[in-house]
């Protein structure tokens, strides 16, 4: 690309939601899961996922290039940058791709409107904001937990973590509890308990998660809204929450943590950091995602610093980890 005369550069960047909606296509039909056990005809991967053969072989076609297949004559081989798509692989992102076109998608549409206006894209888009379209219907929730549990954290971002302090951690907005099953299946820390927090009709996909990792009798499961408070625990978890809210509506999250723990309760935040200087960084497009989706924002490490201490929190440092996820940890003031 970088030969390119600067307009052939600029018509590639503008089919990128040609590329996306390939490959959420792919993502979507299964097909890099039908190949990882070995090449199959475009036909009879037509034939697994109920697709046309002739649109199946083109869009397949569309994607060798960018290194997601192997194509010889009619036969197709996922790369190992497409097995990124399959299901069942650590390092999949199969769950993000659906949930991104099933839901982000669309409202960007109104990205224009938001950027003239103030007003949030998915709000404007929907008719009401972001959580309460997804909280509509269970098939949305569903797909919205799957991602949120896949999402890179389960890898590196919390490989060999151990949590600060001792005693009950409480995940706050966690979902199915795909993290704290994690932390807790590798946390040795004597009667360590856990609850995972979220919205009733959220959370309620936990309880088989927590099942099938055997830890039922240490995980205990609480719906709530913490908009009007949190459980007590003696230290508290947030995955990429407060990045979908702005300043104000973390702040208070983060007042009522501070308000139900006790004091030197401790608070761990998985979250992207924004360098301060002009270096590439996956934040930095995330940071206009939050921005049409939710009203929420990605933070630098000063701005994470005065938002912890405006909620009642003392950052006590960033660990930077092989992921664009890093942990902050935090103690209560």
């Amino acid at each position: 690309m970088s030969d390119l005369p600067p307009s052939a550069k600029m018509l590639q960047m503008l089919s990128g939601y040609q590329v996306s909606q390939a490959l959420y296509t792919m993502a979507e039909l299964n097909v890099p899961t039908l190949l990882l056990q070995g090449p199959l005809t475009v036909q009879q991967l037509a034939e697994a996922t109920d697709a046309n053969t002739d649109a199946l072989r083109r869009v397949i076609r569309s994607l060798e290039p960018i290194g997601v297949f192997r194509m010889d004559e009619d036969t197709v081989e996922v790369t190992e940058l497409g097995t990124t798509l399959a299901d069942g692989l650590p390092h999949s992102v199969r769950a993000v791709a659906r949930f991104w076109m099933h839901t982000h998608y669309a409202p960007f549409n109104d990205l224009l409107h938001n950027v003239k206006t103030g007003e949030n894209a998915a709000t404007h888009f929907f008719g009401k904001p972001f959580f309460d379209w997804i909280a509509e219907d269970p098939q949305r929730v569903e797909i919205q937990n799957a991602a949120m549990s896949s999402v890179g954290l389960r890898g590196s971002a919390l490989d060999g973590y151990r949590l600060p302090g001792t005693g009950t951690v409480a995940d706050i907005g966690g979902a199915d509890g795909s993290h704290l099953v994690q932390l807790l299946s590798d946390d040795d820390t004597p009667n360590r308990g856990g609850i995972v927090f979220d919205l009733p009709e959220v959370v309620a996909a936990a309880h088989s998660r927590i099942a099938a990792a055997g830890l039922s009798e240490r995980i205990g499961v609480v719906g709530g809204d913490f908009f009007d408070g949190v459980p007590t625990a003696d230290a508290y978890f947030m995955s990429v929450v407060l990045h979908d809210w702005d300043d104000d509506k973390s702040v208070q999250i983060l007042r009522n943590i501070a308000k139900a723990a006790p004091d030197g309760a401790r608070l761990v935040l998985a979250e992207m950091v924004i360098p301060e200087d002009g270096s590439p960084h996956p934040a930095k497009v995330l940071d206009v995602a939050m921005m049409a989706l939710f009203g929420g924002r990605e933070r630098t490490a000063k701005e994470w610093s005065a938002l912890l201490h405006a909620g009642g929190f003392t950052l006590d440092r960033i660990i930077e980890r092989p992921s664009p996820v890093w942990l902050i940890e935090a103690t209560r003031s």
